[in-house]
């Protein structure tokens, strides 16, 4: 009962969308179906878990994960794109390309040129695909021939990419992880004209745990073994529907550090001349856009020299390459000309402003904390293999490989990074 009642406060503690109505349905995209083809491809079921950080599943013992990963793909770590935070790496996960390039470079954004803010929290925004670029794994398996499905990934509701999903869930917190499970077996049941071969879920409970208990918490470890208890329960369910060459990927956005909230760093005092600058603070990075261009030397200087030990101050054409997220890299302009970068565990704070006690967005490089899960099993993947460290636009290929998809625009993923780990 303890157990459930600590469960039951990390669905609350979760990413909250601000609808005043919350639509559970499923919505169906009509007059779709499998090509004769697609109908022969392999199955790929696709999981996120928020926030599960690359040592999580030894440091609290998911059974079930540890299992199959053993028993299959087990990476060392994955290395979110930076900035490491939610929907950035969602999306460069389904799209194979670093933020700076399909263009959500935050949680919450302005684009200069739009004249419009982006926001994780805001349904109409999040469901419009005019926001988001790349071709999502989803669409580029619709345009193929080969019916997708997703239960709550970033962009899954919106038409990026000129192509939903034909079945799937608007993001809320109303599902547990098992109806979610539910549902994907719901789906490999379907005739297969209609049954999707790609498919895409998204669990929040270990990131919700992460941000208000710390990732050290027992909550956190709650949170790890519900998860890792509903894909033990979904690898059963899925095996004795007795489908073939079924392939299970299990990957996170990024980890979790608990951050020094008591101490945290002032805004500038110069940046809030609102006439002069516009800033946008995830608390682990400080995006500054000084509105009278002729100024950002000026301001770069002034912010260096007054900067202190914990954090650092870039222009963002100086920023490292490894990074993409400088202005070179920067195809939708979103980012702004001056980052402040604190180093871990410290947190930029406005006013009567709270953290919360984990807190993620750091540079992986720097903050180790920062990297995430990769494990994989199934029919495609080859038997008790351990990989080195990857970038995350690598898992795109992979997917679009086992499922004989044809990539047809640039993107930063490479099939050479995780093709070794498939059979043939």
């Amino acid at each position: 009962m303890r157990i459930y009642f600590t469960i039951l406060s990390l669905l609350i503690f979760t990413i909250s969308f601000s609808q005043n109505k919350i639509d559970t349905a499923q919505v169906v995209i009509p007059n779709r179906i499998n090509s004769e083809e697609g109908k022969s491809k392999p199955y790929v079921i696709m999981i996120s878990a928020d926030g599960f950080r690359y040592d999580y599943a030894k440091k609290y013992n998911a059974q079930n994960l540890l299992k199959f990963s053993n028993e299959g793909v087990q990476a060392k770590a994955m290395i979110p794109s930076y900035p490491s935070i939610t929907f950035p790496n969602h999306w460069s996960l389904i799209t194979g390309m670093y933020p700076s390039h399909h263009g959500l470079v935050d949680n919450f954004f302005y684009d200069y040129k739009l004249k419009k803010n982006y926001a994780m929290n805001k349904k109409d925004i999040v469901e419009d695909g005019s926001w988001y670029g790349g071709t999502p794994l989803w669409a580029l398996a619709e345009k193929q021939g080969i019916i997708s499905a997703s239960i709550q990934w970033v962009g899954s509701a919106s038409n990026a990419g000129g192509k939903r999903p034909t079945y799937y869930y608007p993001y809320h917190e109303k599902f547990t992880p098992s109806e979610k499970v539910s549902k994907v077996i719901n789906w490999l049941k379907l005739p297969e004209d209609k049954r999707p071969h790609f498919i895409s879920m998204y669990f929040p409970e270990v990131d919700g745990a992460g941000h208000h208990f710390g990732p050290e918490a027992g909550e956190t470890e709650v949170a790890v073994k519900l998860v890792d208890a509903a894909i033990g329960d979904l690898v059963q369910k899925v095996k004795d529907l007795g489908l073939k060459n079924v392939n299970f990927i299990f990957v996170s956005d990024h980890g979790m550090i608990q951050v020094d909230g008591g101490n945290p760093l002032e805004i500038p005092s110069m940046l809030l001349d609102k006439n002069r600058f516009d800033f946008y603070n995830s608390q682990t990075l400080l995006r500054v856009y000084v509105k009278n261009s002729d100024e950002v030397k000026k301001v770069y200087k002034e912010l260096k020299s007054s900067k202190t030990d914990d954090y650092e101050v870039y222009l963002d054409k100086k920023l490292p390459k490894y990074m993409h997220f400088a202005t070179r890299d920067d195809r939708y302009d979103r980012i702004g000309q001056i980052l402040l970068i604190p180093k871990a565990p410290k947190v930029f704070l406005e006013k009567n402003q709270k953290t919360s006690l984990g807190k993620h967005g750091y540079d992986p490089k720097q903050v180790p904390e920062m990297k995430a899960t990769f494990f994989a099993w199934g029919s495609a993947f080859k038997n008790a293999l351990k990989i080195d460290e990857f970038e995350n636009v690598n898992v795109y290929p992979l997917v679009a490989e086992i499922l004989g998809l044809k990539i047809e625009e640039k993107i930063d993923g490479e099939l050479k990074v995780l093709k070794p780990i498939l059979k043939k």
